[in-house]
């Protein structure tokens, strides 16, 4: 970004970024990837989501009072979801562009609509770590492509009946190992260059903020209306994302 007018349209996606993240617990990276893309380009886009995912996902990830019951109950999940991210960055500097982006939009679209219907998923404890393993190596192959983090992964934690609180942690824990895999994925591929990570450091700042009041946000929503809210924003990236991934396709 070598523009006053950039880092101003960079500083106001990073606010409703976190706006969005502190409401329901996600959505960071992909709005912001999403419109940085746009300016700066897909692979520079990455770069510059690092910081403000990193630091607003450790401190969702912390905050909550459900740390040391979650990390037990998920780390299989969290290990498959890390452990095969690299391979999705490999595939990201081969693959078609926009293909990762219609595949995730479609998901998303695919779960919220009939859950806004009324649908109710429930994993049994005895399936939750095999299910948890395979959809965990699943969220980190598109996590790598995409540089969003949430399919299939959030519909699995949502799936396990956590209460609001615990599923925005939950979240927080799988963004926060994902982010930190795709910050070395970048690095290893030679996509991660000192300017980008320091403007991706400013970029805090205005993330935070807009995650700050989106939790303010989210303590007036009743259980019901967090529900609507959570699943509505997945909707909306996911119709999103179909219409962006249909446009780098045909770029």
């Amino acid at each position: 970004m070598n523009s006053p007018e950039l880092y101003l349209i960079a500083t106001a996606v990073f606010v409703l970024a976190g706006v969005v993240k502190g409401t329901v617990g996600m959505g960071l990276p992909a709005i912001s990837l999403g419109l940085m893309t746009v300016f700066v380009g897909v692979e520079a886009a990455i770069v510059l989501i690092l910081w403000p995912t990193f630091l607003t996902n450790l401190w969702q990830a912390v905050y909550g009072g459900h740390l040391k019951a979650l990390a037990k109950r998920l780390w299989p999940f969290l290990a498959a979801a890390s452990a095969t991210l690299i391979l999705g960055t490999f595939i990201l500097t081969t693959a078609p562009k926009g293909v990762p982006d219609l595949v995730l939009g479609a998901l998303m679209i695919a779960y919220a609509v009939p859950m806004l219907a009324g649908l109710r998923l429930h994993i049994p404890s005895e399936w939750e770590r095999p299910i948890g393993v395979v959809l965990g190596a699943l969220n980190g192959i598109f996590s790598g492509l995409t540089g969003a983090y949430t399919v299939p992964g959030v519909m699995y934690l949502q799936a396990l009946g956590l209460d609001r609180d615990e599923l925005v942690q939950a979240m927080g824990l799988l963004f926060l190992s994902a982010t930190v895999m795709l910050a070395l994925a970048l690095g290893g591929f030679g996509l991660l260059e000192f300017e980008g990570a320091v403007q991706s450091l400013l970029l805090t700042v205005p993330a935070l903020a807009g995650v700050f009041m989106g939790q303010r946000l989210r303590g007036r929503l009743s259980d019901a209306g967090f529900r609507r809210a959570f699943l509505g924003a997945l909707l909306c990236l996911g119709v999103y994302l179909v219409p962006l991934g249909l446009w780098r396709v045909m770029g």
